[in-house]
Order: structure tokens, then sequence, then C-alpha cells
């Protein structure tokens, strides 16, 4: 027979059962240890985690109302309230069993024992216990993956009043459970929103579920989002839990709704109406108790186009609507947030921090950023990787390169502007060793860093060139 694991404790004051009791036992856990006096039973605790207590209800001559067992019970769960204790008495009754079990005991035997009924009860208890232990940690994990999942992978940044609006509406509708539709283009923080709609609601201690429409093929839409059943189609090796139930409780993001073909909507709305999921294979359909924030980059009028989405569903999903700036409507913020991701870039890439010169800022203020928030990080990540000005310059972010042509007189005059601008802070820096540095740096590139010409240029010889290179990290 295996051999189980865990220690068992025995607490009796007769000796015979004590050592019948651990003949018994030590062929099926590995440790058995046994005690005649209830007092040493904190001890025993103290030194050894117990898989199971076996305890006696009555010790010393002629006791029999089992007064002392409920102590002793009471003390154990009183030191670990997760202790598996089976009581064992020659005086059983159902009074006292019922009493036993309101105060915590896990199973009851009287004396005298059948071996195999003792050994399948203290068996089924340990058992429990295990699966309690299990479902403790199990809960406690998912707490804390729920925590870390539901936080915001990034701050909300800035203060202009397009942000003020939208931290106002979050401010207003988070507590409740209505229904939010979140509309702006591509990297203007939709997912940031819902994460903040989450955090700041009754649910927050749930699961928050992220699901993007739009990378989900239509022939896994219902598997993915409603689960399915073992052998509901090939490849249903096992029951799936769908992102829809999985969320119970919780908040549900749907992303990149619009996306979604109109017959989609349509099972997406049946749900949503009928608070009920049914798995793919299964005919009993599952209650949901989920808040949906769905969001789109479609503009409002291809939405409120019969022909492109489902007005009822459209209906259901917007009961609060947040619509996000694009980042151009809201240039107040520009700095603070290029400021943010650049500190966060020095530390991720180990770089000396760096100022945005004049010319930078006004480069980056004035230009309409297509991709938004998402766009201005890759830029900043970028220039902190590249530059190796001593500031920022405007030429660092590439905007013109990635982003649009300097086709217009009016932008060449403002790129022009902020290159003078960037020349004028250049020129106001008075630190000997960065002055030399710079002046180098631009010798070298004026020369296509030719050593021969750039230490003639400098009244240098080619050895005096290579040692201030050296020196200033060249």
């Amino acid at each position: 027979m295996a051999i189980e694991t865990g220690a068992i404790l025995i607490v009796d004051d007769d000796e015979d059962i004590l050592m019948a009791g651990k003949l018994l036992l030590r062929r099926h856990y590995p440790q058995v240890d046994t005690c005649a006096d209830p007092a040493q039973i904190p001890q025993f605790m103290a030194e050894t985690n117990y898989a199971a207590i076996l305890l006696d209800m009555n010790f010393g001559p002629g006791e029999s109302s089992g007064d002392q067992g409920f102590h002793w019970l009471e003390e154990i769960l009183g030191r670990d309230p997760d202790a598996v204790v089976v009581l064992i008495t020659a005086h059983g009754g159902v009074d006292v069993a019922v009493k036993a079990m309101k105060i915590g005991a896990t199973d009851f035997i009287s004396k005298p024992w059948q071996n195999e009924k003792l050994v399948a009860t203290l068996s089924a208890s340990v058992k429990l216990s295990q699966t309690r232990t299990e479902a403790k940690q199990l809960k406690q994990a998912n707490s804390a993956l729920v925590e870390v999942a539901s936080q915001p992978k990034q701050p909300m940044l800035g203060q202009s009043q397009a942000m003020q609006t939208v931290l106002t509406m979050i401010e207003r509708t988070a507590p409740t459970d209505a229904n939010v539709l979140l509309l702006g283009e591509n990297g203007t923080g939709k997912e940031l929103v819902a994460r903040a709609l989450h955090q700041q609601s009754n649910r927050r201690d749930q699961v928050f579920m992220t699901v993007d429409l739009g990378a989900i093929t239509e022939s896994l839409f219902e598997s993915e989002l409603f689960g399915h059943v073992k052998g509901s189609f090939t490849g249903a090796n096992k029951d799936r839990v769908g992102r829809i139930q999985a969320s119970n409780g919780g908040t549900l993001f749907l992303d990149e709704v619009g996306n979604l073909p109109l017959h989609l909507q349509a099972k997406l709305l049946s749900v949503l109406e009928q608070r009920q999921v049914s798995p793919v294979g299964s005919t009993k359909p599952v209650d949901i108790d989920v808040r949906v924030i769905a969001a789109t980059n479609l503009p409002k009028d291809q939405l409120t186009n019969e022909d492109r989405f489902r007005q009822d569903l459209l209906f259901r999903l917007n009961t609060v609507e947040i619509v996000l700036p694009p980042l151009r409507d809201r240039q107040d913020d520009i700095p603070v947030i290029a400021k943010h991701y650049a500190e966060l870039y020095f530390r991720k890439y180990n770089k000396e921090p760096k100022a945005f010169s004049r010319g930078a800022m006004k480069a980056i203020i004035g230009y309409h950023w297509p991709g938004n928030v998402r766009a201005l990080r890759h830029a900043v990540e970028r220039a902190v990787i590249l530059s190796s000005n001593r500031d920022f310059l405007a030429a660092d972010f590439q905007l013109e390169d990635e982003y649009t042509p300097a086709t217009n007189h009016s932008h060449l005059q403002k790129k022009q502007r902020n290159q003078q601008d960037d020349q004028e802070h250049a020129n106001t820096e008075l630190n000997l060793e960065k002055l030399e540095k710079r002046t180098i740096e631009q010798a070298l590139q004026r020369n296509r860093y030719n050593i021969s010409y750039t230490a003639k240029d400098l009244g240098l010889t080619r050895a005096a060139l290579y040692r201030r290179m050296e020196k200033h990290g060249l």
C-alpha cells in the first residue's frame, strides 16, 4: 500500500490505544507521533506541521462528558485554523458529533475502531485538508495575478483640458456597472482608460480580461469567447472556459470591437442581452456577471452605419461613451509625456540623462503625431538610443524622415527655426570639456570621420586627436 504524505499525531491517555494506533498508521504515513498528555499538544504542533491529529474526547479516569476534547479541539484550531482534527471516543453520540463538527472537527471515530474505517476516515480527512490548502494557495495566487494584471502598464499623463474631461468621465463612470464604449484613434490610450475604469470600480479585486477582437479569427471566435466542451470539434481534447466566463465577476475589455463582422456581432449581442454564455458543444448555458468595456478606432459616422455595425449592439455597449482626444489636440501634454518616457528609457538602456533642446521640444510639440502617444513613445525611445548630442535635438526624433516629407515652405521654415534654436542652445554651453567633445564630434561629421582631415581642421596631430577621442568616448 502506498505511503501517504504528512505526519500524524495521536493524542490519548490510554497507552494501549496509542501503541495500537501507531502500529496501524505507520504503515500508511511516514511519521506517527503519540502524546498521552494533551497539555503537550502545543509543543508538538510547534515542532511539526501535522497532516491530521487524532484527538481523544476524554482524559482521566471516569471522564465521559467530552468537555476536555472540546477544549483541546478549540485550542488546536486556535493555533491552526486549518488543522485537520478527527475526534475519537468510547462515549460518542449524535449530539457530541454535531457539536464537534460545529466547533471545527473534520470527522469523528468511535472506540473501539475498525482499522479499515480509521485508515479510510483519516485518509479522506487528510486529502480534504490538502484540497483546502491548495484552494487557499490558488486563491491567493489568483488574487496576486489579478492585482498585477489589472494594474495600468503605464500612467495616464497630461493636465490639458481635454485630458481633464476624460479623467472626470472615468471618475464618474467607474463606480457604476454601466457598459462603456471608448472611441479614439490608435495610440490614444483606450486600454489605459479601460484599466483605470476597472481599478476605480467595485470589481477592482476581480479579473480584468482583455480580448483583442481584431486578432481572433472568425473560426475561433466562439471557442475563444464562449469556451467549448471536450469533443465539440476536431482538436477539442478537453473542456475550455471561454474568455467571457473567465472574467465572471470582473471586467471584460473588448478591444477593436468595430472589426467584428456583422454575423459575429449578433452572437456577441445575444450573450450580452441574456447574460448567459453557452460553450461550443454544450446545451447548458452558464450565467455570467461581467462589466463590458468596449473600444474601437472607428469614427462615429461608421459606427452609426447599419451596414457596418449593428445599432442594437451599439446601444448595448455605449451606455456611457468616452472619446479620447488625439495627441495633436492636447499639445500641452506633449512635454510631460516626452520627458516621462525619456526618463523611462534612460533607465532601461542605462543612458546618461539629457534635456530637450528648445528646437527639439518645439518640433515634437508642433508635429501632428498620426500614431498619437504610442508614436511619441517610440520616437523618444529611438532618440534615447541613437542620440549622440549633449541634449536632444529636433533631428534626433527623425520626424520628417519617418512620417511626412518636408514638402511645403512653412514646414521648411519651421525646420530651419528648430535647427537655429538647437544651434543657439549649443552656443550657450560654456563647459570646456563639453565644448571640446562637441567640436570634435562636429569636425568628425564634417569630414566623414576621416581622421587625417579632422585632425588638420582641428589643428591637432593624429595621435592627439586619437587621445581626445578616447577621452570623450568617441
